[in-house]
């Protein structure tokens, strides 16, 4: 789900881990209600780590990339350089 959504905003955009949490909610939990998301968002932002350290995405914070170890607070998510199509 975050590649696929990296993937639409491309390089000059971004998403949260907020956006891909709700994306993931409304996939698994279709009736779950507005806050299902809430469950996801940890294991979004760890797999968000796994694919910055893989080299398919970059973790921004302050709109510049973050060494994904030492991600945290507000981030963002882009689609890395060589992953853009």
């Amino acid at each position: 789900m975050i590649l696929a959504l990296t993937q639409v905003s491309g390089r000059a955009g971004s998403i949260s881990p907020t956006d891909a949490a709700r994306a993931v909610a409304t996939v698994l939990v279709p009736e779950g209600g507005p806050d299902a998301w809430h469950a996801h968002l940890a294991p979004v932002r760890r797999a968000a780590r796994l694919l910055a350290r893989s080299g398919h995405i970059e973790i921004l914070r302050k709109g510049k990339p973050v060494d994904p170890a030492g991600a945290k607070g507000v981030i963002r998510l882009r689609i890395a350089a060589a992953r853009e199509a």
